[in-house]
């Protein structure tokens, strides 16, 4: 029986819904835009809070009802711990770091909450995707321009490097003809910054040259990926060069398991063309200095490489700090919040430095935020992968791009605290928009059937 609903015009069927989502990242690209001028970055802690603060407006803006993510009630629990902490952990650094830790905590995995209540169809999942690869290629184009015409191309950059905080050579390249300049930035105010879009670019662009109808936007995909990896060779972030092979891996995984043969075969020539070309090219225009940032990685035995650049970090988390902390250091003892927030006269709850996930998440809850947390990301796997198990679904294929995307996540919180920040937001919004679209178009399935 078909449902007694009128058909949508085709217009509709063609362009995607414009949604809070779509308006929540649009805002969050302009306000990184805005920081890229002179006379607007002295304002960036305002411009970097007023991205999570709009997270947390659209939290009490969309008061509907939400579609139960697997995800959800993980969260619910990483909120109560963070509540716990704050009102009965004795050594808080400071009462409003700890609170800002807090509702930063909630910022982040406020998308899985509101997203999940707002009315989502494939299209509008689409949509969310172009947007931000769209976004991301640009900035990419930014970042190649950066290295070609420093001069013209580059804009404001961090506050926090122009007053010395963060400064010190590693910020700056030495290009193959002598030339010193700041590591490709693209449409970011920090050097380096360049290598996240390219990641985006790189990965989403994948996905669009796998699946997309459209020849103009495949090849717009195709064209993309080399972009992206230029970005991330000449940025010399490595984690994310590891994080960006380790995605695409996945995905040949994923689609070997789903017997799309085809295209493991196209793709896998695809990107180790581009891949050749792209290396060659990185090596042309860097140099030395780019070859040498990414030869290291093979200059001892895999485990010594780790151990040497974030391993050790890991090592003393759980050898030194766990043993200490295991139900938590105090709230606002490290990172931002701290820097902002942070009282540290007292020794007893003075700062501690923090260079991966799982140190944060250790000295902000101890054990039960560590697992309470890790069981809302693998919950979040476990979504995206009933998306790519349901061969009804014309999202499939997107959700293998997310799931590597995920595996991809998981990898760099061995590297950085990715959950404490934007990208971590991101996560929960593109997880959460995937189930949400996938599982709405497959109930207006089953009532036309």
């Amino acid at each position: 029986m078909r449902s007694l609903q009128a058909p949508e015009s085709s217009w509709r069927l063609r362009l995607p819904q414009f949604s809070w989502l779509h308006g929540f990242v649009f805002v969050q690209f302009f306000l990184q835009i805005l920081l890229l001028f002179p006379e607007i970055s002295e304002s960036r802690i305002v411009m970097r809070a007023g991205a999570f603060a709009l997270s947390l407006g659209l939290l009490w803006r969309v008061p509907k009802t939400g579609m139960q993510h697997p995800a959800k009630p993980w969260a619910i629990a990483v909120l109560g711990i963070m509540a716990l902490q704050l009102f009965w952990h004795p050594y808080i650094n400071s009462v409003p770091a700890g609170v800002a830790q807090c509702l930063m905590y909630l910022a982040i995995l406020a998308p899985l909450f509101w997203v999940s209540r707002l009315n989502l169809t494939e299209s509008s999942f689409r949509g969310l995707i172009y947007l931000m690869w769209g976004f991301h290629a640009l900035s990419s184009i930014v970042g190649v321009l950066q290295i070609y015409q420093p001069e013209l191309v580059q804009f404001a950059v961090s506050s926090n490097i122009t007053e010395g905080i963060f400064e010190g050579d590693h910020l700056k390249i030495v290009l193959a003809n002598g030339q010193t300049i700041f590591r490709p930035s693209g449409l970011s105010d920090v050097p380096g910054g360049a290598a996240n879009s390219g990641f985006y670019a790189l990965l989403l662009g994948t996905g669009i040259a796998l699946q997309d109808r459209r020849l103009l936007l495949r090849l717009l995909g195709i064209v993309s990926i080399p972009l992206g990896l230029f970005c991330i060779y000449l940025s010399q972030v490595r984690s994310t060069l590891i994080m960006s092979l380790l995605c695409l891996v996945v995905i040949a995984l994923v689609l070997l398991q789903l017997k799309r043969f085809w295209q493991v075969s196209v793709m896998a020539a695809i990107t180790t063309l581009i891949a050749i070309a792209t290396t060659q090219w990185a090596l042309k225009v860097g140099g030395e200095t780019t070859s040498d940032r990414f030869l290291s990685l093979l200059s001892d035995s895999p485990d010594a490489v780790v151990y040497q650049n974030r391993g050790h970090f890991l090592e003393t988390t759980l050898t030194e700090l766990l043993p200490q902390f295991p139900f938590g250091a105090g709230l606002g003892r490290w990172g931002m919040m701290n820097d902002y927030f942070g009282s540290n006269y007292n020794p007893m709850n003075a700062p501690i430095w923090v260079e991966i996930q799982w140190t944060g998440w250790l000295l902000d809850g101890g054990v039960p935020l560590i697992i309470a947390y890790s069981g809302a990301i693998i919950a979040a796997c476990i979504g995206v992968w009933k998306v790519v198990s349901d061969r009804n679904s014309s999202l499939q294929l997107w959700g293998a791009i997310i799931f590597a995307y995920n595996i991809g996540a998981i990898a760099i919180t061995f590297n950085y605290a990715l959950f404490i920040s934007q990208t971590g937001m991101e996560f929960w919004l593109i997880n959460t928009a995937l189930f949400v679209a996938a599982q709405r178009s497959r109930h207006c399935l089953i009532v036309r059937v």
